[in-house]
């Protein structure tokens, strides 16, 4: 048990200091840019706010893409090196050579080594992501076409409401609105706590996404998925639905809003009053599939 605690101590401090790490290098990479949602004609990831995000984003960048572009040029080299080697003029009388047993022997270990190179970090990242650690707060993620439903437990106050996508006439830029990612109802969270989600559907197969929060879970009918984030910034972090759920599935995005503690309480005493006894689309659906199938 003394050893396994100790292994334990031992691998949190190696994350938190590759999550520190990170965080510096995320923020020199990324400056003054905007957090929560993407600028437009943006390609790469959007600026992380939690050390699962800057670790997912940082295996990509630094061992993915430079073990993709190595392969990727190695092979047009010996492509080149076959072209100019060995074409008709130049190699006339062609090898008649079957087998070599080193060659053979290199192209199927180096690959080996490649795969288990990506695997450690991978195998982390997969561990970081599934294993839940205990939550401050849970909120309860179903999905439907087209919006989003959030409920909060009984300890959280015992209230549910639907998100919608605002519709262009009712949104105001100067409160920094955006086209098809504001809603009217955000869901909201406390900074530097760990939010565990748990996720499913009424319907069909939808796809919860904040890329902020290194956060994709798919929202299956019948199953409860579960994810987790801890952010570290406030601010208001947007996401879509990721999986074609229907004729509006480009309407249905995800707003999470990150605030400190007392915001926070605040938001729970009015959301209480304002939602606990509000009819929720979600249950209204449910209710009607019952009496459809009755």
């Amino acid at each position: 048990m003394k050893q396994g605690g100790r292994f334990a101590q031992r691998r949190i401090a190696i994350w938190a200091a590759s999550a520190a790490a990170s965080a510096l290098s995320a923020a020199a990479a990324w400056g003054d840019e905007p957090y929560g949602h993407a600028e437009p004609g943006q390609i790469g990831f959007q600026a992380p706010v939690t050390d699962l995000a800057r670790y997912l984003q940082w295996f990509h960048n630094d061992i993915l893409v430079p073990v993709t572009v190595a392969i990727s040029l190695f092979v047009l080299a010996l492509l080149v090196y076959v072209v100019w080697r060995f074409h008709e003029k130049v190699n006339p009388t062609p090898s008649r050579t079957t087998h070599n047993a080193a060659l053979e022997v290199a192209w199927t270990i180096l690959p080996v080594i490649v795969l288990l190179f990506i695997a450690v970090p991978s195998f982390r990242l997969l561990t970081m992501q599934l294993t839940l650690p205990p939550p401050d707060v849970t909120v309860k993620v179903t999905a439907s076409q087209w919006h989003w439903n959030y409920g909060y437990p009984k300890d959280e106050g015992n209230f549910a409401f639907d998100s919608f996508i605002k519709d262009d006439k009712d949104l105001k830029p100067e409160n920094g609105d955006i086209r098809l990612l504001s809603v009217d109802n955000e869901a909201v969270v406390p900074i530097n706590k760990v939010v565990r989600l748990e996720i499913t559907s009424i319907d069909v197969i939808h796809s919860f996404v904040v890329q902020s929060f290194g956060v994709r879970v798919d929202a299956v009918p019948g199953r409860l998925n579960e994810t987790w984030f801890k952010a570290d910034r406030e601010g208001i972090y947007y996401g879509q639905c990721s999986k074609l759920c229907g004729q509006d599935h480009a309407f249905m995005p995800i707003a999470f809003r990150v605030v400190s503690q007392d915001k926070y309480e605040a938001w729970l005493t009015d959301a209480k009053k304002k939602f606990a006894a509000a009819p929720s689309a979600v249950r209204l659906a449910a209710s009607a599939d019952e009496a459809t199938r009755q």
